[in-house]
């Protein structure tokens, strides 16, 4: 496919050292498709889910598939314009959070809200896919791999512990997307919106107070040399979550040949809600561990201070329904069946 007016076609050579390609050896590939994302090779989600589901693509493919990863932005550009690069062609897949171009994915972000994701990546991955016909439109110009979240967001903050929803007043928060950011407001505090890779020298000057973050980035980041407390519920429960978009060019893949799409297709969606739900649930201990090494604290709060959050998580979730409404869309039936979905797959295993 040509990229649009040559976009990064001079920084795609020059970042070729970042890529990682898994081609069978004695194969020439026929095709090579590029991954673009966001986050450091050495990321749980470089490392435990976008280069095994390469390498997986290549081999069932006989080598025919070339993947080559270009990880931490190495193909050009920021975060946020990811989604428009695999839209437009000049990436042929990508990775991202879809809270990074808020109002792209409007019926999606109700897998994101406090009080109905609970705290399970492997929940809220099948709950996805169970109602993937109600959030299709958000996907009708790409090629979805999967739509997923992580395990949801604690809170990660410099120099003051939180025990309760009154001493998070005016701090400044970092958020991943803008149901966060009015979460936070909710808690009478400064939401402030920024990438991941941005986070730990916010951290490090001080600009924010604080971070909306699952553990599992911790150690990547180093968060545990940039905070002193991290909190969540006493039996899991989280902050609302982040969803990522998985996602290919939709003309990239409608040029394979058929037995190349299957391929495809065969490592998408179901097949890997499950798997990747797993993994991200999995990978939340390290970083704990990490926060608790450092001299840090891992705050747990009870059931009555996790529902004081919740009872402002819930004013959050109706202000989102009243602006999904606006738009056209029935906030309360997705809601509705988002929460019914989560709570099923909570339960089974």
């Amino acid at each position: 496919m040509k990229t649009p007016k040559g976009l990064f076609t001079g920084l795609l050579a020059a970042a070729t050292v970042a890529a990682a390609g898994f081609a069978a050896p004695g194969y020439a590939a026929e095709e090579t498709i590029t991954v673009h994302h966001f986050i450091s090779p050495k990321a749980p989600a470089h490392k435990s889910f976008i280069e095994p589901w390469a390498r997986r693509v290549e081999e069932q493919s006989n080598g025919r598939i070339e993947v080559k990863i270009f990880p931490a932005m190495s193909m050009g550009g920021k975060p946020p314009e990811l989604y428009r690069q695999v839209r437009d062609g000049a990436a042929d897949v990508v990775w991202t959070v879809i809270g990074y171009t808020p109002g792209v994915f409007p019926r999606s972000e109700v897998f994101e809200l406090p009080t109905v994701h609970q705290g399970s990546a492997r929940a809220t991955n099948l709950a996805i896919q169970e109602n993937f016909a109600l959030l299709a439109d958000d996907f009708k110009d790409l090629k979805p791999i999967l739509i997923h979240a992580h395990a949801g967001n604690a809170l990660h903050l410099r120099e003051t512990a939180v025990r309760s929803v009154g001493d998070v007043k005016d701090m400044k928060l970092r958020t991943p997307s803008r149901t966060g950011a009015w979460m936070i407001e909710s808690w009478n505090a400064e939401p402030v919106g920024m990438p991941l890779p941005a986070l730990p020298q916010a951290l490090s000057k001080g600009a924010v107070d604080g971070a909306l973050i699952p553990f599992e980035v911790v150690l990547p980041f180093k968060l545990q040399e940039l905070t002193k407390y991290s909190v969540e519920g006493d039996t899991g429960g989280r902050f609302g979550t982040a969803v990522f978009l998985f996602a290919m060019n939709k003309d990239r893949y409608k040029s394979l040949p058929d037995d190349l799409k299957a391929v495809i297709d065969a490592n998408s969606g179901d097949a890997l809600a499950t798997e990747i739900g797993e993994l991200w649930d999995g990978i939340e201990a390290p970083g704990k561990a990490a926060q608790e090494k450092s001299g840090g604290e891992v705050i747990k709060l009870d059931a009555a201070t996790l529902a004081d959050f919740d009872k402002l998580g819930e004013g959050v979730v109706a202000r989102w329904i009243e602006d999904a409404d606006s738009n056209g869309l029935d906030g309360q039936a997705l809601v509705d069946a988002a929460r019914a979905s989560v709570a099923k797959h909570s339960t089974a295993k």
